[in-house]
């Protein structure tokens, strides 16, 4: 079951007999132990606290009804495809905060994203809790965040040689449906796989690749042999 926390500036609590405005935090992230560990750090920062929703459509409709909010997510871990997904999501709310919470992140997609809104924020799950926190308070101030690891990842110089792609067997035969034109659902079908698990391999796919888009993982096949020219054209 899929979680989020969001932060919205709606309620309010009382300290000492004060009026305090309180913000709510929405975590889209899998992963049992960040959801605890996220609730935990959340419920000792002052003027913040949690509110849980199921699925993207709970996401959707909470931002409709008020998009002042920040939003951390662990794209490796949710049903959105890709950068221009989030692209459109961030137009749709504009007034929204987006903290990219993942393990890895490939370098393309955080320039994409940093690129096109100062709505993105971008933090990896092997930072220190001092840089956690930091990077909340920065996200509920409405201010961008890029954590250490991932500056120096994007300032570093682009090796000429690339490194050599290791696909497993699995992620090979999907990139080859997905060169074929399959689409998530269909391939899911096939390998009598859920969306959830075939959609989290083609994301590993397109990290691992470096690519952020269908057209550029197929090209890739093609170039590595995985499609026939003519298998591919017949289509």
């Amino acid at each position: 079951m899929q979680y989020f926390y969001c932060i919205k500036a709606s309620t309010y609590i009382y300290k000492n007999h004060k009026r305090v405005n309180t913000m709510k935090i929405l975590l889209a992230d899998k992963q049992d132990i960040t959801r605890a560990g996220l609730n935990y750090v959340i419920s000792k920062m002052e003027g913040l606290e949690t509110q849980t929703v199921e699925d993207k459509a709970d996401l959707l409709l909470t931002l409709r009804e008020n998009e002042d909010m920040v939003v951390i997510l662990d794209y490796t871990l949710f049903d959105i495809n890709d950068a221009a997904e989030l692209l459109i999501l961030n137009q749709r709310f504009p007034y929204t905060r987006w903290l990219l919470f993942s393990e890895d992140l490939s370098t393309d997609f955080v320039k994409i994203l940093i690129a096109s809104s100062t709505q993105f924020s971008v933090l990896l799950k092997e930072c220190s809790l001092m840089e956690i926190k930091k990077a909340i308070r920065f996200c509920v101030a409405s201010n961008r965040f890029v954590c250490q690891r991932m500056m120096e990842v994007l300032l570093a110089p682009k090796q000429e040689e690339q490194e050599k792609i290791n696909l497993t067997k699995t992620e090979t035969e999907i990139l080859k449906d997905i060169a074929l034109g399959m689409t998530t659902k269909e391939i899911a079908e096939k390998r009598f796989s859920s969306f959830h698990t075939v959609n989290t391999h083609r994301k590993n796919i397109f990290r691992k690749l470096g690519v952020n888009n269908v057209h550029e993982a197929t090209k890739y096949a093609l170039r590595a042999g995985l499609v026939d020219s003519a298998e591919y054209y017949k289509l």
